[in-house]
């Protein structure tokens, strides 16, 4: 094993998997935005001048477009500018400052104001948490989603705890996809808190790269069915669809919900690009559209996930040195290693030429208590370089978890 590792070190090579980023080939399915819109042609549907104020909550035709995406009424969009996490960031802070529509107040006013997480989860994520002072409250992910006995229990009878992050599906970063059962408990469960959240961040929604794209159940329907209409705030982007610096937020939610995004929002800006919302409308055409676009994204995804997972499969198959899953969409595999071999796999890698997500990304406050979980992210790189990197990724798994049984005796 030390041979291997030396051997790949003295290659110099240096391969980034740190980041789940479109590659180049990705973005180049959606270069036909940049003549969907000309000088000559800017106008909507209705012939108004997309190139001037207006439209606070979106051009018509795009939030038709999102809303059929995303199975709501179009009266229950909102498109925002190119990110969906400013627009969750936003949400928070916004809870934070004046509260939100069922509560009493301000979320700053409560003591140890806390939301679940559920690990591994999305780094982001948690520092929006950690930069609000959001507390942040664990539970695991299980097959079909968070650990509901665990949610419930904590939710019930504490009003601090406001809300809990969402990925439904192909989480970031196991690809779990939710339940029906998870989905009615999350949208049903009693809370201690009225102005309780769910963050529900649909950030791959149309990922999928392998088999059908998995359907789950609509929570904004979910919510309201069972009376807390105001529960869910449904966030989804073209960021991984289109260009990722120039694409479209969305977050969708309940009447009340919708109103208190444009007040404040009104206080920010008269309007997003809708030149943009314009070009995106024209490229997709309509939802079919979209789906067999992500198509294309599937096609070139297919392959480096499957690279990552033959890897493992030849590395580890017979060793009890790591587990993993295996999605059939989103942009993420998750890793567990043997206990207390995440961090020091990632300094071996980065030895040998591949930088690695931080261990502990996995978790709030980059803590993973048991050091084990790491994210590979083969989207970007090249499929030469995904084979190249996996070849470190598992030469620096397995002499980490080999050195670590040889400590222990």
């Amino acid at each position: 094993m030390v041979a291997k590792f030396t051997a790949l070190r003295g290659r110099n090579q240096n391969i980034d998997m740190t980041r789940g980023k479109p590659s180049a080939a990705q973005l180049d399915l959606s270069n036909d935005l940049f003549g969907m819109v000309t000088s000559e042609d800017y106008a909507g549907e209705d012939d108004t001048d997309l190139r001037n104020y207006g439209g606070p909550s979106g051009i018509a035709e795009a939030k038709a477009l999102f809303a059929d995406w995303l199975d709501v009424p179009t009266t229950n969009i909102f498109i925002g500018g190119n990110s969906s996490l400013q627009l969750m960031y936003d949400a928070l802070t916004r809870a934070m400052m004046f509260g939100v529509p069922g509560g009493d107040g301000a979320w700053r006013d409560v003591e140890d104001v806390s939301f679940i997480c559920p690990i591994p989860g999305y780094d982001r994520h948690f520092a929006v948490c950690e930069t609000l002072g959001i507390k942040m409250i664990t539970v695991d992910m299980l097959d079909d989603g968070p650990d509901m006995d665990a949610v419930e229990a904590l939710v019930a009878d504490n009003p601090a705890i406001k809300g809990i992050w969402c990925v439904p599906k192909y989480s970031n970063p196991s690809g779990i996809v939710y339940s029906s059962a998870v989905i009615k408990r999350l949208a049903e469960m009693k809370t201690a808190a009225p102005d309780f959240r769910i963050m529900w961040d649909n950030a791959y929604a149309a990922h999928n790269f392998d088999g059908e794209l998995a359907q789950i159940d609509n929570m904004f329907d979910v919510a309201a069915r069972s009376g807390n209409p105001d529960r869910p705030l449904l966030f989804a982007s073209t960021s991984k669809v289109t260009f990722p610096g120039a694409g479209i937020a969305v977050v969708a939610g309940s009447t009340a919900n919708m109103a208190d995004i444009l007040h404040h929002t009104f206080m920010a800006t008269i309007g997003h690009d809708k030149l943009n919302q314009l070009r995106h409308v024209r490229f997709f055409g309509d939802v079919a559209g979209l789906h067999a676009h992500m198509n294309k994204h599937g096609n070139l995804l297919r392959p480096k996930f499957a690279a990552v997972a033959g890897a493992m499969e030849t590395a580890f198959t017979g060793k009890d040195f790591a587990t993993w899953n295996a999605p059939q969409g989103g942009y993420f595999v998750s890793v567990d290693l043997l206990d207390g071999c995440a961090t020091e796999t990632v300094r071996l890698a980065s030895e040998a030429g591949l930088k690695l997500t931080p261990a502990g990304a996995c978790h709030p406050y980059g803590n993973d208590p048991q050091d084990r979980t790491l994210r590979l992210a083969p989207t970007f790189p090249t499929l030469e370089d995904v084979e190249r990197a996996m070849e470190i990724f598992c030469v620096s798994a397995e002499f980490a978890c080999t050195r670590k049984l040889l400590s222990e005796g």
